[in-house]
């Protein structure tokens, strides 16, 4: 025998082995379109026996309303003979012998040999991808309207409260105010306790309002002094810095993508928690500055207070919760994660660094400004 053709034969049963133990449905066609190889996942994945589909066109596993375009597919990928997958942009179906329909991907290659080229296509059931996806994109929409009905529904709670709660306070006062020093002691405990319950819903209600409203205002970033916006968080909290005596020091702050009213919530909410939770023991110290890093700038925030254990790191960013009683501290719960939703909603993230007498510094990042006015990505 000439080992020529020896070599030829072996090389051939060799590739139809190799062919034949691929894990997903393969399929070798001519350059008319005829079937001339297949393998068991193919015999398995559409339901025909071998020998149904060796010599039928290719198109008798292509659904008839794709039919016929895929000649066309066909010719223009013998114009340009490479490895690549099939149909890029385009969503993929194949068709079973009893006519049911499903998603592929498809993988085609060249095979050459001495008397022509075929197309060997790797076919993939992506039928249960798909289902994940669609399941995925449904969680994913229901999450999306819960979430802006949660902040429709605390929107409209909190500022529907506000009226009421205003004249239960207003009388309360009023009562507090008229009757001081004309009922007994026990009575002014009563009205106090009433208008410091009050007092406090109404902070509360006011805490929340400026929550919900962080997450309902439309993206109105620019680019920004961050000096000014700390200025002006400082300006509103030059009474309680007075009355501690706190010292701030302040380097030079970046112009970045943001807006500039939540930004300045966020320092005066940071500058204030410094202050809060200030050591009765030694002077208040906070320093605040900010880095390039990348693409984008990091801030802190660093002062020299109570610090705050590591173990709680994450639970201080959410609503609500308050690691020192009222008595200690007062407060709604709500100004971290406030800051918390105003650093997510303009892309940034926020951290904290902290161990319990050593004081606490909080980091937030937010995207430089470019040239042309937009955040880089």
């Amino acid at each position: 025998m000439d080992p020529r053709k020896a070599s030829i034969g072996l090389t051939n049963e060799l590739f139809r082995q190799v062919v034949e133990a691929a894990p997903n449905a393969m399929v070798m066609v001519d350059s008319a379109g005829r079937i001339v190889l297949v393998n068991a996942q193919t015999e398995k994945l559409f339901g025909y026996e071998r020998d149904e589909l060796i010599a039928k066109s290719i198109e008798t596993l292509v659904p008839e309303r794709f039919r016929a375009a895929h000649p066309g597919y066909r010719s223009a990928f013998y114009g340009d003979l490479k490895s690549r997958p099939m149909g890029i942009g385009r969503e993929l179906y194949a068709l079973r012998k009893d006519g049911s329909e499903f998603p592929v991907e498809i993988g085609l290659n060249p095979v050459r040999t001495p008397e022509e080229v075929f197309v060997l296509s790797a076919i993939v059931d992506i039928t249960a991808r798909k289902r994940a996806e669609q399941e995925l994109l449904r969680k994913t929409d229901d999450l999306a309207r819960s979430n802006h009905d949660l902040e429709q529904f605390a929107y409209v709670a909190s500022h529907d409260l506000q009226e009421p709660l205003r004249a239960v306070a207003g009388s309360l006062q009023m009562l507090q105010r008229r009757y001081q020093g004309q009922l007994d002691p026990r009575a002014h405990e009563f009205i106090a306790h009433a208008v410091d319950g009050a007092t406090r819903m109404q902070a509360l209600i006011d805490d929340l309002l400026t929550y919900s409203r962080v997450g309902r205002s439309v993206d109105t970033r620019q680019p920004t002094d961050c000096g000014q916006t700390l200025a002006q968080a400082l300006r509103s909290l030059s009474v309680v810095i007075e009355e501690a005596g706190a010292q701030i020091s302040r380097s030079a702050l970046p112009t970045a993508l943001a807006t500039p009213t939540q930004l300045t919530l966020l320092f005066q909410n940071l500058v204030g928690n410094a202050i809060k939770f200030r050591d009765k023991d030694r002077p208040v110290q906070i320093d605040v500055g900010a880095q390039r890093q990348g693409d984008s700038w990091m801030f802190w925030v660093k002062d020299n207070g109570i610090g705050i254990d590591p173990q709680y790191f994450e639970r201080i960013f959410l609503v609500f919760q308050r690691l020192h009683t009222r008595a200690e501290h007062p407060g709604t719960g709500i100004g971290l994660a406030l800051c918390k939703r105003i650093v997510e909603q303009h892309g940034g993230r926020i951290w904290v660094e902290s161990a319990p007498d050593k004081g606490t510094t909080f980091f937030f990042t937010l995207y430089a400004k470019v040239d042309d006015g937009t955040p880089s990505r």
